[in-house]
């Protein structure tokens, strides 16, 4: 008796993730308040930018919009993962993943974006080397190394864990 009811309540508990992910669709308004920032300081600004102010203004926008792709999947998948799941089926124009992405594909996808937003930091920062610092410039490429060997130890390790090599990807388990 007293373990079902544990049980009840622990099961119960995983809904207090739920404002987690409100909070996170919450940082995505401000992340589009930020890019509209962007777009509207790189339109009145254009005429003034050099062809390297171009690139680093519209890598600013890429790196937003990465960091936002990246909090959608986080949301979306998180949420059928750990507290219920979305009933895709009465929403034709959701994507396909939304439903099919476990926890070990997530933290792919989670390092891979860190990845891919610490290369365009990175760039944004050769783009302006004449700012930067040998020192700071040593930093950003060691952080961005740390990043990519971890994403690389990470994937070989769910390689390793699932059979070694077995395609996992994409297909919802049973």
């Amino acid at each position: 008796m007293i373990e079902r009811i544990l049980e009840r309540v622990l099961f119960a508990s995983r809904w207090l993730l739920a404002p987690f992910y409100f909070a996170l669709a919450l940082g995505l308004l401000a992340l589009m308040a930020k890019a509209c920032q962007r777009v509207y300081e790189f339109a009145v600004g254009y005429m003034n930018l050099s062809e390297a102010g171009v690139i680093l203004a519209v890598l600013a926008i890429v790196d937003l919009t990465l960091t936002a792709s990246l909090i959608v999947i986080v949301i979306f998948s998180g949420y059928v993962n750990f507290v219920s799941r979305i009933d895709i089926a009465e929403h034709k124009d959701w994507p396909q993943w939304m439903a099919s992405i476990d926890f070990n594909e997530l933290k792919l996808k989670l390092m891979s974006s860190i990845v891919a937003i610490s290369a365009i930091k990175l760039l944004e920062s050769f783009m302006e080397v004449g700012h930067q610092s040998d020192r700071d410039l040593y930093f950003l490429v060691g952080i961005h190394l740390t990043f990519v060997a971890s994403t690389l130890f990470l994937a070989l390790s769910d390689r390793l864990g699932h059979g070694g090599g077995e395609a996992h990807g994409g297909a919802a388990k049973e």
